[in-house]
């Protein structure tokens, strides 16, 4: 009995760890492989173990340390398979529409996703996968996942070169002792189907597995545009023995897309044209492909100590050739009206890979009447990426008029392009940290740690022209001086706990950001220095039912990076990307609130709001820079969200589910700040204004289904007022929003 207790308390510190949510949606089913398990391995089951267990809250795996929820001066949302399932979800914007604060900002040419949050873009450096940083430049597949992670606020003492927005780490399906899996198919509006299978269980006592795959195909209601996915994602768990666990993981995605930058913008004014209106050239293509694998190492030394090691490599190999972004639509002069365009072409092929190592040691330890919940490691990444330029001749494939536009009637023939350069870009990131959780009595806790990361980066450019060479790749290479830059990152909170259901918290972080390009010297330029105050409160209701979350935070840049608008002259126009200027401070402010809920057997509820003021606080004033005061773009003063799943649990409508989801994004500014320009003869009043104001919107999403036995049927309409805005980049890519759609859902449980 004895043996038994060991094992069931190592393999519920296993599944913690590597499985575990903050009283999220999966809980029942992680306590029902951890007793199935135990079952198998003695033919015993610890009933009350595991339902004690089941009821305690536990950490998340974005927050590494196994810190439980009070405990952490940090707000952590956790969006879990059940609510994913629910929802039909089949974008990672989809899902976040259940993570308070965080936004899309643009669709950027239909192939990608990108996301806000506080103001920061998050979708460079802040999107995780298992832990691992990953390429944002594909939209990952939500059917492998088993929840998606939002840890609010600074996170860079332990993921070191992070925008202090949030970071986002998405956890895919992995093994279970317990025999079972599942058959769907979903099908929905503009010819859309995706089946999809999902398989997992035991192949010997001490290994278990899982197969996750789907292929998607669907047209949309965008015309010519389609989708074509494929993915795949295996892994196996390896129980080597009580205090040791090996999980090992792959994925695969290719998607084939149709590049699609949207309408355009006259001046400040937003297309008025059908939803459905395509520009682009009917040949334009794109695919993406990532592979991925990681193995992850868990080992208990003891009741207090535990060892962790994390490795993975990402491959990633991004093409696309198409007409290009509509711009600069106001300032053709060859037609008497606005509204022609000269379609520009644009080809591109991205390549990376990721290597990646992660070590660390999570300790209990007690000196004198204090506790203290130690956690230190190391972590190394390294990223190789390849950019390949293109140049078409003639550039422009011809001239379209945008308001009478028929892309049945548009030329066919297909362009070829000329490689003209590649860049090759290697860096190295390594990090060491070590933060402990100081408990001076139960109620009364401090957190401190400091990180210290090092970055390296060198470029290497090969172009055609190079002594005389036909073929970049034939050239000499220009090699850049490497780019050298470190810093350290504290992080200080203090949390009060009256209650074992109330924290109070308040924290300070600081972080750096590398910033690319070189003045007009040709120098480095410096990092951006990030400070971030947080402080809230959290407060559980009624054992637990009900959950809230109250967070206000202010976040100072030192000094945003901006491309240069002109030369060091002020007058002459800068046509080189890579010559930039730190353009000034900004704040962003905000308050969030959080609410979960499970008030009823079977009904859960997810709300928030969030309230973010973003601006620059600090300009030079001088030729090109932004205006002091200006809210920065992209950043919409309010968001919300409001959700619920119902699911009658008896009586003669036993298996009805109901549900609904609403989310608000409030007005913002699409395109570039404004900015002071001392060409007075354009220009009157000294300013460029290059803002285009964009109204808020809603949303709202109900489903019906039905579950008997082992089938399961899921309706949903998803925008049912048929609410029409935009997402967009910079000012390009401006892509309406979805209209009203209907996907149906059928499951059949093994």
């Amino acid at each position: 009995m004895k043996n038994t207790l060991l094992l069931a308390l190592s393999l519920i510190s296993f599944a913690t760890y590597s499985q575990s949510q903050n009283r999220s949606e999966s809980d029942d089913d992680t306590t029902s492989a951890i007793n199935d398990t135990v079952k198998n391995k003695k033919g015993e089951i610890l009933n009350e173990v595991i339902v004690t267990k089941a009821k305690e809250p536990k950490p998340v795996t974005a927050v590494r340390s196994g810190l439980k929820p009070m405990d952490n001066p940090q707000t952590v949302q956790v969006i879990g398979s059940e609510v994913i399932e629910q929802q039909q979800a089949i974008r990672l914007s989809e899902v976040l529409k259940n993570a308070n604060g965080v936004y899309v900002s643009s669709a950027r040419g239909g192939a990608q996703e990108s996301f806000y949050s506080r103001g920061y873009d998050m979708s460079a450096n802040n999107m995780f996968k298992n832990g691992f940083r990953y390429n944002a430049g594909s939209i990952p597949d939500v059917s492998g996942l088993d929840k998606v992670e939002f840890l609010k606020g600074g996170s860079a003492l332990l993921f070191g070169n992070v925008a202090p927005g949030g970071i986002l780490n998405l956890v895919t399906k992995t093994p279970s002792f317990t025999r079972g899996g599942e058959i769907s198919m979903q099908m929905g509006s503009y010819a859309y189907y995706k089946p999809s299978i999902d398989f997992y269980g035991p192949l010997s006592k001490s290994i278990a597995f899982r197969i996750n795959s789907s292929y998607e195909n669907s047209e949309s209601f965008r015309d010519v545009v389609k989708n074509e996915r494929l993915y795949v994602n295996p892994s196996l768990l390896f129980f080597i023995n009580p205090k040791t666990q090996i999980t090992v993981q792959g994925d695969y995605l290719t998607a084939d897309w149709t590049p699609d930058f949207g309408t355009g913008i006259i001046g400040k004014t937003i297309l008025d044209i059908p939803r459905n209106t395509y520009f682009g050239a009917l040949w334009s293509t794109g695919n993406t492909k990532s592979a991925s694998a990681s193995v992850l190492l868990n080992h208990d030394f003891n009741k207090n100590w535990k060892l962790n090691f994390n490795g993975s490599f990402q491959n990633y190999d991004r093409t696309q050739k198409s007409t290009a972004q509509m711009s600069d639509l106001d300032n053709i002069k060859t037609y008497p009206v606005a509204g022609y365009w000269n379609r520009a072409l644009t080809q591109a092929k991205n390549l990376e890979q990721i290597v990646g190592d992660q070590l660390s040691l999570q300790g209990n330890f007690t000196t004198g009447s204090v506790k203290h919940q130690i956690f230190t490691g190391a972590d190394w990444e390294n990223s190789f990426t390849t950019a390949y330029t293109f140049v078409f001749s003639p550039a422009n494939y011809d001239t379209i008029y945008l308001f009478d536009f028929d892309p049945s009637t548009q030329k066919k023939d297909i362009p070829n392009a000329r490689n003209t350069q590649i860049t090759k870009t290697d860096a190295n990131r390594f990090g060491a940290y070590f933060q402990d959780l100081i408990s001076i009595t139960e109620k009364i806790k401090i957190l401190a740690g400091i990180r210290w990361s090092w970055q390296e980066s060198e470029v290497t450019t090969y172009k055609e022209t190079a002594t005389g060479a036909g073929n970049p790749q034939d050239a000499i290479p220009t090699v850049a001086a490497k780019r050298l830059d470190n810093a350290f990152s504290p992080k200080a909170g203090l949390v009060f706990q009256p209650t074992k259901d109330m924290s109070l918290f308040a924290s300070y972080s600081n972080s750096f950001t590398p910033n690319t390009g070189n003045t007009f010297n040709n120098q480095p330029l410096d990092p951006s220095i990030i400070d971030q105050y947080e402080a809230g409160i959290k407060k559980e209701f009624f054992e637990g039912l009900l959950s809230t979350n109250v967070t206000v935070y202010q976040i100072t840049n030192d000094n945003l990076v901006q491309t240069a608008a002109f030369m060091q002259d002020g007058v002459t126009p800068n046509s080189d990307t890579n010559i930039k200027v730190m353009s000034g401070e900004t704040k962003s402010k905000g308050v969030e609130v959080d609410i979960t809920a499970r008030p009823l057997d079977g009904l859960s509820v997810i709300a928030g709001y969030s309230y973010n003021d973003m601006r620059y606080t600090k300009t030079s004033g001088k030729n090109g820079s932004f205006i002091e005061g200006d809210r920065v773009a992209r950043t919409p003063q309010n968001t919300a969200n409001l959700s619920f799943f119902y699911t009658l649990p008896s009586g003669i409508l036993k298996g009805v589910s109901v549900g609904a989801i609403g989310n608000y994004i409030g007005k913002r500014i699409g395109g570039w700040n404004n900015q002071y320009n001392t060409d007075l003869t354009k220009y009157p009043d000294g300013i460029w204004y290059r803002e285009i104001p964009l109204e808020g919107y809603t949303t709202i999403d109900v489903s019906a289904g039905y579950n008997w036995k082992k089938i399961s049927v899921l309706c949903k309409v998803s925008n049912i007022t048929n609410e029409l805005n935009y997402t967009v980049h910079e000012n390009y890519s401006v892509n309406p929003i979805a209209p009203r759609q209907v996907m149906v859902s059928l499951k059949y449980k093994l």
